[in-house]
């Protein structure tokens, strides 16, 4: 059966697969729950244990392989949703046991001391206020606040994650960090093809930048801003000539 390209708040997504990783706007329903709103809906094409619910009107997205789903809408507040990777701040400390952290969400999160990879209770890192850290979401209840990680979940090593140490955070939108993170989109393409940059990209509307001199940090912020729908909202050719423009 064909899926629908745009939900609202209560629609059922009949989706079929082992594995299912769910991203912003979407929550799995129990076989029974999804058996009782198929028979409410009267369809029964809904009534897979794989059902998916959507909390927010917006497009459904799914990655190629359809074993990630999520919801893009217009929101300007950053939701956050369990396995996400975002960018945060560190803004106070928990004891010793960890530390509060800004993901731009409506609660601040918590990043516990030993949620590294390889960490003890002797050997932990050492973040200060204003550090930034490229984090996992673990956990994400809309009545708790969230947690995070700094390890993947399935191999318990770094990888990306951790702190970030130098560099420049640049806001944007939601929406543009999702094009970000699409392979296919020019702008970090277009970027990469005139000087070399380091960038973490998290899906809560924050982009971490490093490049060997200010001026090239500059050039990027300027071309994420204008590219923002948001923003500049700037066409594609237009971020190019504009790009093309700057002296770096």
């Amino acid at each position: 059966m064909s899926l629908p390209s745009a939900v609202l708040p209560g629609d059922l997504v009949p989706v079929q697969h082992a594995k299912l990783k769910l991203g912003p706007g979407l929550i799995q329903l129990s076989s029974s729950a999804s058996s009782s709103s198929a028979q409410a809906g009267s369809s029964s094409e809904s009534s897979s244990a794989n059902a998916l619910l959507s909390t927010k009107a917006g497009s459904l997205h799914h990655n190629p392989q359809m074993t990630k789903w999520w919801i893009e809408s217009n929101a300007k507040r950053y939701v956050p949703a369990a396995q996400e990777s975002v960018v945060g701040v560190v803004t106070g400390r928990i004891g010793q046991e960890g530390w509060r952290v800004d993901i731009g969400a409506a609660h601040q999160a918590t990043l516990d001391a030993l949620a590294f990879e390889g960490a003890t209770k002797r050997n932990r890192p050492n973040l200060k206020v204003g550090s930034l850290v490229f984090a996992r979401v673990s956990l994400a209840h809309k009545d708790m606040e969230p947690e995070l990680e700094c390890f993947d979940s399935q191999t318990h090593k770094a990888g990306d994650f951790g702190e970030l140490k130098g560099g420049f955070m640049v806001k944007c939108s939601l929406i543009l960090c999702r094009w970000l993170l699409d392979p296919e989109y020019y702008l970090l393409k277009l970027i990469g093809a005139r000087f070399p940059l380091e960038v973490v990209v998290g899906v809560n509307g924050r982009v971490w930048i490093s490049t060997s001199e200010p001026k090239q940090t500059i050039a990027i912020a300027r071309c994420i801003e204008a590219a923002d729908p948001e923003g500049g909202a700037m066409s594609e050719s237009q971020v190019k000539s504009l790009f093309a423009k700057i002296e770096v």
